[in-house]
């Protein structure tokens, strides 16, 4: 007799995924910025990579993109992204100066982590932040 269980527990903690264009084994600041607000993070280090993670994890909650991400444009990669996931919300980060690649809802122009932040409040909502910061759950 076979026994299978289902355990389904929701996470009140949101998750992104953070396409960076650091290499693999280096630490993403980003992640390290995100991680540190209490928030769940899955990286991805190339175009490709980014592709392959989002089809794996379609549920998170929202990317954050770093314009100079290796394999193709920014702005290809974000059509790429959302022919996977359409209402994906998603965060472009650049240097100082730079525009944004278009299509994103929001775009941060320099590196500064509050400003990163700030962008992601805007995706999920204040109870979230808040459950998060106490390790809450639902």
């Amino acid at each position: 007799m076979v026994l299978s269980s289902r355990i389904s527990v929701n996470v009140i903690r949101p998750c992104f995924l953070v396409i960076d264009n650091q290499f693999p084994g280096s630490i993403s600041t980003r992640k390290l910025v995100i991680e540190t607000a209490l928030l769940n993070v899955v990286t991805a280090y190339s175009a490709e990579e980014a592709i392959q993670t989002l089809t794996r994890f379609p549920n998170v909650d929202g990317i954050v993109l770093d314009s100079e991400v290796q394999g193709m444009s920014c702005r290809q990669l974000i059509d790429r992204l959302r022919a996977i996931r359409r209402e994906i919300p998603i965060v472009t980060v650049s240097p100082s100066g730079y525009d944004a690649c278009g299509g994103e809802q929001y775009h941060c122009s320099s590196y500064d982590p509050q400003e990163l932040l700030a962008q992601l409040r805007k995706i999920c909502p204040a109870e979230t932040w808040e459950r998060a910061a106490d390790g809450q759950q639902a």
